[in-house]
């Protein structure tokens, strides 16, 4: 394991090692933690970019679509815990 120095804004320490004392973990614990958390954030946003960018240039390519209302109706049926049918990609090309 390295280390690595970190300065940080007096007040920001202060409030880091006060939610580290309210979780019951070291400051230095809390900080890891934090840190471990934004890097799962951005490791995930950058794959769901990547993803989207790959579904936008796959749809370029085929002139194949899904419509948004289907799309929507589709997720409000899943989410409510219902059956549904998958929409159907239809070509958005003339």
């Amino acid at each position: 394991m390295t280390t690595t120095s970190l300065k940080l804004p007096d007040e920001l320490k202060e409030r880091a090692a006060a939610a580290a004392d309210k979780l019951g973990v070291s400051p230095h614990a809390f900080m890891v933690d934090a840190i471990a958390d934004a890097t799962e954030r951005a490791e995930r946003r950058a794959e769901f970019v990547a993803e989207a960018l790959s579904a936008d240039e796959a749809m370029t390519r085929t002139g194949s679509g899904y419509e948004a209302d289907e799309v929507f109706a589709y997720l409000r049926q899943r989410a409510a815990r219902k059956k549904a049918a998958r929409p159907k990609a239809k070509s958005w090309r003339g």
